[in-house]
């Protein structure tokens, strides 16, 4: 069927007395169409780096390559139990980490430390150990079956460090309507009647452990 007084064609079919043309696709949009058909197998082979015609695997090692070069301390043990000793002491670290405290693990932790979704991190209870060391791991490491993200994959090393010294002096500060204490004592802990206060880092929310 076509138009009166032209040869465009006009399909059969009509909506509510309405007919329309059988108009071509513009040829410039079948280009690019056919051109994009052409160029997914292109794609599938060498995401990324065309010129090269890397596979996806090696793609993957290739940036983790450069990756690795680009930080060469990532996935390896940032710091020791002796140097630990040594910055959880020093009052310059501890500042450096208060801030980092207040952003990231405060609204599961409280500023003080007393515990909100997160556990009570001024007595002297812990669920994942409250040494220097077990602190920093269970900072760097997450609890994520509690909502605790992994802040070393987040945060440099000496951040980590700073964010463990901070913790480790939130121990007997005694804050106002603390959470009640979870996990294990540290050796030689009082009782909770007696206790003035660390909770290990053991994260319900996120923040720290």
């Amino acid at each position: 069927m076509t138009a009166p007084d032209t040869d465009r064609p006009i399909p059969e079919h009509e909506y509510d007395g309405i007919q329309e043309y059988d108009n071509p696709m513009p040829r410039w949009w079948l280009a690019l169409f056919v051109a994009t058909i052409l160029f997914v197998p292109i794609y599938y082979l060498a995401p990324g780096d065309i010129g090269d015609g890397a596979k996806k695997a090696a793609m993957y090692e290739k940036e983790m390559a450069a990756f690795r070069a680009a930080h060469p301390e990532f996935g390896r043990a940032t710091v020791t139990a002796e140097q630990l000793a040594a910055i959880v002491g020093d009052a310059r670290v501890i500042a450096k980490g208060k801030p980092i405290f207040a952003a990231s693990c405060a609204p599961c932790h409280r500023p003080d430390g007393g515990g909100l979704i997160g556990p009570n991190l001024a007595d002297e209870y812990w669920l994942h150990g409250g040494t220097p060391l077990e602190v920093h791991t269970t900072i760097e490491q997450g609890v994520l079956a509690k909502g605790m993200p992994a802040w070393g994959k987040v945060l440099p090393p000496d951040q980590v460090n700073a964010l463990t010294a901070f913790v480790k002096s939130l121990h007997g500060t005694n804050p106002p309507n603390p959470k009640p204490p979870e996990g294990s004592p540290e050796p030689g802990a009082r009782s909770p009647e007696g206790a003035r206060g660390v909770s290990g880092l053991r994260a319900p929310g996120s923040g720290l452990p």
